[in-house]
């Protein structure tokens, strides 16, 4: 009788001592398969959106015609960014009327050498605008050609942002005004961006498909 409730005890005590070891298996066990669960939560709420995502908004060119921008070599978006504006501009070739202008006003050390401001730079499509002989008149007149150009240029970096409603002053001390949003911006009401955003060494270019006149 005695070696039965020994025997009894003996399991009793056994099975308290195993107890918590059980319960402790199964709680490791619960936890292993919880954490993987949390970890691929986090990874997926990382894949809806990194800071890289967010860096790659908001800084870039804009509009149709940045598509006929080389993609290499010192006339692209990359290349241009590594040269003052004159000189980034005489490797692009749907500015090189411009780019003639400017030469034949003696503007290229005066672009190049300036910080911080903004070109407004009409294409070659822009000048062929207005009539050959009214632009051959223009060229020929320095004084004139000097106030075109330096209408074009104003005094400080201007983001598109700031160019939804915005006035500024020129280099040529007028005044010009831009409007719009997103991607589609108009420069004194009949000039259009197309292709907006363009960093070059010290300016923001704005391409224009109409030269701007000093009002």
């Amino acid at each position: 009788m005695n070696s039965m409730k020994i025997r009894r005890t003996a399991i009793t005590v056994a099975a308290a001592a195993l107890l918590p070891f059980t319960l402790a298996a199964c709680s490791d066990s619960s936890d292993t398969k919880a954490a993987p669960t949390a970890a691929a939560g986090d990874q997926a709420k990382t894949g809806e959106r990194s800071p890289s995502d967010d860096s790659m908004t908001g800084d870039q060119p804009f509009g149709a015609a940045c598509a006929g921008v080389p993609k290499e070599g010192a006339g692209s978006f990359d290349g241009m960014a590594k040269d003052p504006v004159a000189t980034a501009a005489s490797n692009n070739p749907a500015l090189s009327t411009l780019v003639a202008a400017v030469k034949q006003a003696g503007l290229v050390d005066t672009l190049n050498n300036a910080k911080d401001i903004t070109v407004f730079a009409p294409t070659n499509d822009a000048f062929a605008k207005i009539p050959k002989a009214d632009l051959d008149k223009v060229l020929a007149d320095k004084e004139q050609l000097t106030k075109i150009l330096t209408y074009h240029v104003v005094g400080q970096k201007l983001t598109p942002k700031q160019l939804e409603n915005g006035s500024f002053e020129t280099l040529q001390k007028g005044m010009v005004t831009t409007k719009g949003s997103g991607e589609a911006y108009k420069v004194n009401a009949t000039s259009n961006v197309v292709c907006g955003n363009v960093k070059t060494a010290n300016a923001n270019v704005y391409i224009v498909d109409t030269v701007l006149m000093p009002k």
